[in-house]
C-alpha cells in the first residue's frame, strides 16, 4: 500500500510540475515585461467588462488547475480585482487550444466547443458572484505600486526568476505541498476503474458521484480528455463526462488551498459553488441538447515518466526544498537576533491574500526608518525591523492603508 502510495505521489509530481513551473515563469513574465498598469488599467474594477476579459484571457491559455494559480497570483499583484482574478481561474483550467484540439479528436467537435463555452462561461458567473457578494480589498484599482522581490534586479530575466520564486512559489508552497500529499492519499484509495464498476453513473446521482471525487483530484486539463472517452465508452453519460472535464481541471486540493491563500475563504466559497453549480447544470444542458457523443476508439494514454516530466519534478522539488530551508534558516536568525533588536510586532487584521501583504508592507515602508518588514498572513502578525521604532507611526499607516491593528 506505502508503494502504491508513493507511485501515485510521483505520477502526480510528473503530471503537475511542468504546468506549476509553466505558470510560474508565466505569471513572471506577466509581471516584468508587460507594461506597469496595464492589467490595473483593464481588470481591476469590479465590472462585468473587467471579469468578461479575464474569462477570455484565460480560456485559450494551456495552464491547468496549479498552472494557474502563479498567473493568477501575478495578475492579482498587478491590480487585477477578485472577481477579474476569479474569473481567470475558473475559465483557464477548464480549457486551452491544446485541450480543445484533443477533446475534437476523442469526443467530436460538438462536444469540444460546448467545453469551451462552458469554461468561458463558468468563469464570467463566478466573477460576477465574486464582485456581488465579496468585498473588495481596500487597494482595488488604487494603483498603489507594490515593492517586491524582483525589484532588487536590474535584469529582466532573473527578475522573471525571482519573481516567480520568491513572491509566487514561496506564498504558496506549503499548500502545495500538503495539497500533493493528500491528492495522492485520495488517488490511492480510489481505484482507476470506480466509475466503470459502479452501476449507480447515471443521471444527477452519477454527476453527483463524479463531482466528487474529481474535485479534489488533480486531473491534467488535455490528460483528462482520455479518460473521459474511456468512461463514455464504458457507458458513463456524456454530461457526467462533462463534469469530470469541468471539475476536475478546475480544482484539487492544492488549488483549493492556494485560493483560499490568495483570495480568502468568502472568495474560495463562491468560486467552489460556481465549479459546482455550473458543472452539474451544464453537464444536464448538455445531455438534453446533444445527449450523445462519439468517444471512438482511440486508446491514447498519457505518457508519464517523460524526460521534461522527470526534470520538472526534481526542480519543483528542489525549489520547494531551497525555500523551506531557507525559511526555517531566516526564523533561526531572526530568533537569534530579536534579543537584542527594537523590533516591533503589529497585529493587523483585515489580510486576506497577498495582495494584502503586499499593501500593508508598502504602507509600512513608506513611514521610513525601516529596515525589514516581514508579515505572517495566517497569524496576521508584522514584524518591522529597525532600531528606535515608535508603533504610532506605523499603526497609523496601516489604518490608512484600510486595515486595522489590535491588541496581541
Amino acid at each position: 500500500m506505502f508503494e502504491r502510495y508513493l507511485s501515485e505521489l510521483w505520477s502526480i509530481l510528473l503530471d503537475l510540475s511542468p504546468a506549476l513551473l509553466l505558470g510560474l515563469i508565466l505569471a513572471g513574465v506577466l509581471r516584468v515585461y508587460f507594461p506597469a498598469g496595464l492589467v490595473r488599467a483593464h481588470m481591476s474594477q469590479s465590472s462585468l467588462a473587467a471579469v468578461i476579459r479575464a474569462a477570455l484571457i484565460g480560456v485559450p491559455m494551456p495552464l491547468c488547475s496549479c498552472g494557474v494559480v502563479p498567473a493568477a497570483m501575478g495578475l492579482r499583484n498587478q491590480g487585477a480585482s477578485k472577481g477579474a482574478t476569479t474569473s481567470f481561474l475558473i475559465s483557464t483550467p477548464q480549457t486551452g487550444v491544446d485541450s480543445v484540439l484533443v477533446s475534437a479528436a476523442f469526443l467530436g467537435w460538438p462536444f469540444a466547443l460546448f467545453k469551451v463555452l462552458a469554461a468561458f462561461f463558468s468563469g464570467v458567473a463566478g466573477g460576477c458572484l465574486v464582485n456581488r457578494f465579496a468585498a473588495a480589498d481596500p487597494a482595488d484599482g488604487a494603483g498603489r505600486e507594490q515593492r517586491e522581490h524582483w525589484h532588487s534586479s536590474g535584469n529582466r530575466p532573473v527578475a522573471v526568476l525571482r519573481y516567480a520564486l520568491f513572491d509566487i512559489l514561496a506564498a504558496i508552497d506549503l499548500w502545495l505541498i500538503v495539497g500533493i500529499l493528500l491528492a495522492a492519499v485520495i488517488t490511492t484509495a480510489v481505484p482507476a476503474d470506480y466509475f466503470q464498476s459502479t452501476a449507480w453513473t447515471q443521471g444527477i446521482g452519477g454527476m453527483l458521484l463524479v463531482l466528487a471525487v474529481s474535485i479534489p483530484l488533480y486531473v491534467c486539463t488535455t490528460a483528462s480528455v482520455p479518460i473521459a472517452a474511456s468512461l463514455i465508452a464504458a457507458g458513463m453519460p456524456v454530461g457526467s463526462a462533462l463534469v469530470f472535464l469541468m471539475a476536475g481541471p478546475a480544482t484539487n486540493i492544492a488549488t483549493i488551498g492556494a485560493v483560499y491563500r490568495i483570495l480568502g475563504g468568502r472568495v474560495l466559497l463562491l468560486y467552489l459553488t460556481t465549479v459546482i453549480v455550473a458543472s452539474i447544470g451544464l453537464g444536464m444542458g448538455f445531455d438534453f441538447i446533444i445527449g450523445h457523443a462519439d468517444a471512438g476508439s482511440a486508446a491514447h494514454v498519457h505518457q508519464r515518466g517523460a524526460w521534461w516530466e522527470v526534470l520538472s519534478a526534481l526542480v519543483l522539488l528542489g525549489l520547494m526544498g531551497f525555500l523551506l530551508l531557507r525559511r526555517t534558516w531566516r526564523r533561526g536568525l531572526a530568533a537569534h537576533i530579536n534579543g537584542d533588536s527594537d523590533d516591533l510586532v503589529l497585529k493587523v487584521e483585515g489580510m486576506s491574500c497577498q495582495h494584502c501583504v503586499a499593501n500593508v508592507r508598502h504602507a509600512i515602508e513608506a513611514v521610513g526608518n525601516v529596515e525589514e518588514v516581514s508579515a505572517d498572513l495566517a497569524s496576521g502578525r508584522v514584524r518591522i525591523k529597525g532600531k528606535h521604532l515608535e508603533s504610532a507611526p506605523f499603526v497609523s499607516a496601516v489604518v490608512q492603508a484600510g486595515y486595522t491593528v489590535v491588541d496581541d
